[in-house]
């Protein structure tokens, strides 16, 4: 069966293509799923090589075009009421987006949406042209509106010595429940960085981990080469990247007959400073409310 889409280095692929590809692998995996799930399904039933996983935005480093052009297609099918999604990050198909079977169906969507968003930006410049005072631009609707952060924290990270970053990793780590952690740095032991004792109730299990600070994506060769190291010496692997992991590394890492690798890629890393205060502070703005019945009883 031919592909719905093709990705390349340079040029826009066939979006109207990955949305239905988005709808069939949503259909594929019962009706919902999360990012990470939508996307590697998509992969496979569309056969996209690690090779094609590899290719990168220009202005957004770090980010597999792949994965950028999938979230442009999920925000179309929101955008067209045929995908819904939870505050929890999970999406599923609508009543409608349930029916879409044809490419057509999907590019109707995808060309309604660009006329909404042509006649929105022809209102807004009238609006400019008519009003003497500026108008504030809102942030734009997209894959990556509120996660510029994430890319500020990856260069700032991926400008760190890799002595500063196995350190990184061994601080978080702790933060993270885990004890005795040891880094070995440079000790030419088949890839591996450091190990130490995660505790989980009555049962601890020793964990060899491996942290790379990578720019683009990590392949099953590379969780070969790990495991590879791990095996016979350790209950569980860990791999933290500040790259990120193809659908074909994912698969292998939790492969049926094998010791579990556990993946932590550039995007959850950033999530995981975050959620320890490890160089991240999260600012909450405060919202002032005034209340005219408490003036009015003095």
């Amino acid at each position: 069966m031919p592909r719905k889409f093709e990705i390349d280095a340079e040029s826009l692929p066939n979006l109207p293509g990955m949305m239905l590809a988005t709808i069939e692998a949503l259909r594929d995996l019962g009706g919902s799923g999360t990012i990470q799930e939508i996307d590697e399904r998509v992969i496979e039933l569309e056969g996209v090589t690690e090779a094609e996983q590899a290719f990168q935005m220009k202005n957004h480093e770090n980010r597999p075009r792949v994965n950028y052009y999938l979230a442009w297609s999920r925000t179309y099918l929101k955008r067209g009421k045929a995908l819904a999604n939870s505050a929890r990050g999970v999406w599923a198909l609508t009543e409608s987006g349930a029916t879409i079977s044809e490419l057509g169906q999907t590019r109707s969507i995808y060309d309604q949406v660009n006329l909404e968003e042509r006649a929105k930006v022809r209102a807004k410049r009238k609006e400019a042209k008519d009003s003497p005072a500026p108008i504030e631009e809102s942030a734009e609707e997209g894959p990556d509106n509120g996660e510029d952060w994430k890319g500020k924290l990856l260069s700032v990270v991926g400008a760190m010595h890799p002595g500063a970053f196995e350190r990184l990793s061994q601080r978080l780590l702790r933060e993270a429940g885990f004890t005795k952690v040891e880094v070995r740095g440079k000790s030419g032991d088949g890839g591996i960085d450091g190990l130490g004792i995660l505790r989980v109730n009555l049962v601890s299990f020793q964990v060899y981990f491996q942290c790379k600070k990578w720019i683009g994506s990590v392949g099953s060769k590379e969780i070969r080469d790990f495991r590879g190291a791990v095996q016979g010496r350790a209950d569980k692997g860990l791999f933290i990247t500040t790259g990120y992991f193809t659908s074909q590394a994912s698969d292998e890492a939790t492969r049926d007959g094998a010791i579990a690798i556990d993946l932590i890629d550039g995007d959850r890393l950033c999530e995981l400073l975050r959620e320890n205060s490890l160089g991240v502070e999260t600012t909450m703005i405060p919202k002032i409310t005034i209340d005219p019945d408490w003036f009015a009883s003095i």
